[in-house]
């Protein structure tokens, strides 16, 4: 799978989607006298900001590697998850501002049906886009990507305020756009930290998790000659990873013999991970009385 090419699709999809949402939320607001469907629909204007985001990161990321640039642009992916967090951020605390001050100030006038349709609709289509960007972002172990999913379900919780809120304000209790307002600006800035996390652990060289070291030992274990791993390092870089390995092999090889065995070791690591980069194998003689 191509990784700028799916990428983009999607980022595109979610443009597509978003612009059409943002214009049916922003007149079904003004129509249905909502604002808080006006505000929800400049909340999806603001994905498309995001989705363009992801675009110009993915591309900068799959550049070539340069003289300047030796190990690639992957941590371009990272920066834009950063801006995405930030964004995001943002929006959850917006939505919270604005919702404290209306708790104090309750307009008095029923929001039409169409407003509660639209929050409907959009509560729909926004998990839809974001359990599509969230497949494709598992796949091709896009952060960015996965941010933007996030930017997605953030829309979706917006619109169930929206749509709590409208059908409070025509039951006869507008208080209660605020407060599920204040409880979505909390599980969007939660979201927002988690990715802000991520994508700083992979910009400072973070190890991967102890389930994939086990199982690259195990990878290089399953080749026949190797008699023991002395160390064995991974970094993160972007979406890919940084292999340092040292193995142990039977001091009495030619230098040849432990060549080869050193390069089907790389290559049986580079065929079992695809997220793999590069991989630096080093090898160690063997010394029986040294080992229990």
């Amino acid at each position: 799978m191509d990784f700028e090419k799916t990428s983009t699709r999607v980022s595109l999809v979610s443009v597509a989607g978003n612009t059409a949402l943002a214009l049916f939320k922003f007149l079904a607001g003004i129509l249905a006298h909502s604002g808080a469907m006006i505000s929800d629909a400049v909340h999806s204007a603001s994905d498309v900001l995001s989705s363009f985001i992801v675009i110009i990161g993915v591309k900068l990321s799959v550049k070539a590697a340069d003289r300047e640039h030796p190990y690639g642009h992957e941590r371009f992916e990272c920066v834009a998850a950063i801006i995405l967090a930030v964004v995001l951020a943002m929006t959850g605390l917006l939505i919270g501002v604005r919702a404290v001050e209306n708790i104090g100030a309750q307009t008095q006038t029923a929001p039409g049906l169409l407003a509660l349709i639209a929050a409907a609709v959009s509560i729909a289509a926004k998990e839809a886009m974001y359990w599509y960007t969230r497949y494709y972002a598992r796949r091709l172990n896009s952060a960015a990507l996965m941010a933007n999913a996030w930017h997605h379900r953030s829309d979706a919780l917006s619109s169930i305020g929206a749509l709590i809120g409208i059908g409070g304000a025509r039951l006869g209790y507008p208080i209660m756009e605020p407060i599920a307002s204040l409880v979505i600006c909390v599980f969007i800035l939660k979201a927002a930290y988690d990715i802000f996390r991520d994508a700083t652990g992979k910009m400072v060289d973070r190890a991967c998790d102890a389930e994939t070291e086990k199982r690259l030992r195990d990878c290089v274990s399953a080749e026949p000659e190797v008699l023991g791993i002395d160390r064995l390092q991974t970094r993160e870089f972007g979406n890919r990873i940084y292999v340092d390995l040292e193995i142990c092999l039977d001091g009495q090889l030619s230098l040849v013999e432990a060549h080869s065995i050193a390069e089907r070791v790389h290559d049986r690591i580079e065929q079992e991970f695809p997220t793999v980069k590069h991989i630096m194998v080093h090898v160690n003689p063997y010394v029986k009385n040294d080992r229990s």
